[in-house]
């Protein structure tokens, strides 16, 4: 079992300044495997990216890469940024990137020629379940990873993000039961409304909409796992990974 801390747990010592840098030698003092920085938390590209790696070989710790932007563009077409993304990721020494799936249902190209020119030998590539009803759906994930694994793309997995259901209204467990066989990642947060009707992110896997532990139970556990979900201090951050770990 594998536990990353995503960078947005931080969220509010990043909007203070906090460099993803900074972070990394916190998230090994907090115990975890690994740490998922974020494409838009950082500020300077030339410098950052080679710090990261640099602080993650000394506390030992798997980076992972998270890319705000889509495989597929609107019109179906390859996303033309999706080298440059990688090229970042080989500068941090990353195992994991991950994407939106974006419009697959208007591709119509060569999956194994369009994407044979990215590194996905050395990086493993992801798509999650986002908030939207383009690629936000079991069915549209599965469609993609079914015509990846077609075209021999195996090293294409699926991160399982358990909060994003909420936003969609999908079924979260029937989504588990249909999208384990590809998955390779688990993002966990829980969801719930607020006291105006707001779909809102908690700080606490116990608190929301979702039992995550029966979720877990019909996802694969020989996989990354991630807390993924804002919190106030670190001692929080403790307590949620003790929770995860006493229950996985």
């Amino acid at each position: 079992m594998t536990l990353i801390l995503n960078t947005w747990i931080f969220e509010n010592d990043v909007k203070k300044g906090v460099s993803q840098v900074d972070l990394v030698k916190r998230v090994a003092a907090l115990g975890a495997d690994g740490i998922e920085v974020r494409r838009e938390y950082f500020k300077d590209f030339d410098v950052e990216l080679a710090a990261v790696a640099k602080a993650a070989r000394e506390n030992d710790l798997i980076v992972n890469y998270s890319v705000p932007d889509v495989i597929f563009e609107a019109d179906g077409t390859i996303n033309p940024k999706l080298p440059q993304y990688f090229a970042e990721g080989k500068q941090m020494g990353i195992a994991k990137i991950k994407f939106n799936t974006g419009n697959f249902s208007s591709y119509h190209g060569d999956l194994a020629k369009d994407l044979s020119k990215l590194p996905l030998a050395e990086i493993k590539m992801n798509v999650e379940n986002d908030q939207t009803p383009v690629s936000g759906t079991p069915d549209a994930i599965i469609k993609f990873l079914t015509a990846a694994r077609n075209a021999g793309l195996n090293s294409i997995g699926y991160v399982y993000d358990l909060g994003n259901w909420a936003f969609t209204g999908f079924d979260a467990v029937l989504a588990a039961k249909q999208l384990a066989p590809y998955c390779d990642y688990i993002h966990l947060k829980n969801s719930m409304l607020d006291s105006e009707g707001h779909m809102i992110t908690t700080d606490d896997l116990d608190n929301g909409m979702f039992n995550w532990k029966i979720i877990c139970s019909y996802l694969p556990h020989d996989v990354q796992f991630a807390l993924e979900f804002p919190m106030a201090s670190d001692q929080d951050v403790a307590a949620q990974i003790k929770l995860f770990q006493e229950n996985i």
